[in-house]
């Protein structure tokens, strides 16, 4: 029986620097049958040519206008014949036998299941990596795992996940009017139209972090927005598969922490947030920060502090 088809996704906006040893990251994968492609997002750099340069070893390139990189995911996705797919920014890394391993997970796990992965923050190279907690690389059924991933403010990023077509199909397309946790909305409506979550600890992912201009940097009002819709949808859909004391407390902390790190940006978000999460029960979630924020906390309260905390930054 031939091995499946697993399709490599690479959405490419402004790469360059990075892209070559994605691209080599995804063609050393040891699992037979793969096919890779890469939409160039309207790059203004190099990375289009460095993409046309791996064209004579299977990789496939789609060349679009700007249009973001849930638009560029989409496009690989309908370009794409993989019975799996395998999300992969430009920037971020597989080791070798990722999805071999996570391929290896889903012929013990049985259908419907989203696999995810072990993954690693890193800077320049895989070696400077740094550890990272991984709460929500564990077996769970999909609310379980929801719960934990607003309660304990935990993240898996795109490249962790294995995701078996049929279910990425019953989820739906990347939301192309998100920028900022578009993967976050994404992969939770995934998780909840899935079996169940299976973690293969052995199927390991690198994430590179510290980037200039980065999106997860940003954080102009569009950003804000943004984050805060995915947060309200992931959070909808979390109640209409469990609506409980349970799942109100988890919605009501996810957005709880949105009002934490916004303010004093993105006033509209922040109010229907906080008008929201007051309708859940609130959340007994205390304001994040070092010993000098706590400091000021304890005699300014929590939002003046905050507004000196990013004074002294700027």
């Amino acid at each position: 029986m031939p091995a499946a088809l697993i399709s490599i996704l690479i959405p490419c906006h402004n790469a360059e620097p990075w892209l070559a040893e994605t691209l080599e990251s995804a063609l050393a994968q040891t699992w037979p049958a793969k096919e890779i492609i890469v939409v160039d997002d309207g790059s203004t750099d190099r990375s289009l040519e460095i993409a046309r340069g791996f064209e004579s070893r299977g990789v496939r390139i789609i060349s679009q206008p700007n249009a973001g990189a849930s638009a560029a995911r989409n496009a690989a996705w309908r370009a794409s014949r993989g019975e799996w797919l395998q999300f992969l920014d430009a920037d971020d890394l597989l080791a070798p036998d990722k999805i071999e391993r996570q391929m290896q997970c889903a012929s013990q796990a049985g259908p419907g299941y989203a696999l995810a992965g072990t993954w690693h923050r890193f800077h320049a190279t895989p070696g400077d990596m740094a550890t990272v907690s991984q709460p929500l690389c564990t077996d769970l059924p999909p609310v379980d795992w929801m719960i934990i991933k607003f309660e304990q403010h935990a993240m898996m990023h795109p490249a962790a996940w294995l995701t078996p077509r049929r279910l990425a199909d019953a989820a739906g397309p990347w939301d192309e009017s998100l920028s900022l946790d578009d993967d976050g909305e994404f992969f939770s409506r995934v998780v909840l139209a899935s079996a169940g979550v299976r973690c293969c600890h052995a199927a390991v992912s690198f994430y590179r972090s510290g980037l200039p201009g980065s999106l997860s940097k940003t954080k102009s009002e569009r950003a804000w927005a943004s984050a805060y819709r995915s947060l309200a949808q992931s959070a909808g859909r979390l109640r209409q598969h469990e609506d409980s004391a349970r799942t109100r407390h988890a919605c009501a902390t996810v957005l709880q922490r949105y009002v934490y790190e916004s303010y004093p940006r993105a006033v509209g978000s922040r109010t229907a947030a906080t008008t929201e999460l007051a309708r859940l029960g609130g959340s007994d979630l205390a304001p994040e920060g070092g010993p000098q924020f706590q400091f000021w906390r304890r005699w300014l309260g929590w939002r003046l502090a905050r507004r000196l905390q990013l004074f002294l930054h700027r």
